[in-house]
């Protein structure tokens, strides 16, 4: 099975341009690596103002963080139910910007912990020489499932409680 762009934008809920990783290099239970070349992209939606900010790790991590989630899954399902990110710490960057780098970005991340209602990742990108970002995420597993009001709530879809 080739984890190519196609088959992360059917397990991640992430769609368009907005579906930032080109293919999954390599996975197991604890760790995955990406390659991105959407930072060099002029109609990335993350851009503003011209360029690419490199506070944006943060998104290409939390993409690799759903994909490895989803090929968790047995089997993988579409369109990646898991979870929502609650924070990022620890968070280092090492560059001002991410577009003006070279075309191909590795995005990693290890689990250091998961169970049935969190998990903890650590990340990193880098080009092809160095270091770029590095942090942790935290994530709540199934997190859509609880941001919807139910059917029967009286609660307004636009006040959530």
């Amino acid at each position: 099975m080739k984890l190519d762009h196609a088959w992360i934008a059917a397990h991640i809920p992430h769609q368009g341009s907005m579906c930032l990783l080109e293919e999954v290099l390599s996975w197991d239970l604890q760790r995955i690596a990406c390659r991105s070349t959407s930072h060099c992209a002029i109609d990335n939606p993350l851009r503003a103002h011209g360029q690419l900010g490199a506070a944006c790790a943060i998104e290409y991590a939390a993409q690799a963080v759903a994909v490895h989630g989803a090929l968790l899954q047995c089997p993988p399902a579409s369109g990646s139910g898991f979870g929502m990110l609650t924070s990022a710490r620890r968070v280092e960057l090492a560059v001002a910007r991410l577009d003006d780098l070279a075309p191909d970005l590795l995005v990693s991340a290890l689990r250091l912990h998961s169970d049935a209602v969190s998990a903890l990742y650590s990340f990193a990108l880098h080009d092809r020489e160095r270091l770029l970002a590095q942090g942790r995420l935290s994530l709540l597993h199934g997190a859509v499932a609880i941001a919807q009001p139910s059917p029967n709530s009286r609660t307004s879809p636009a006040v959530r409680p």
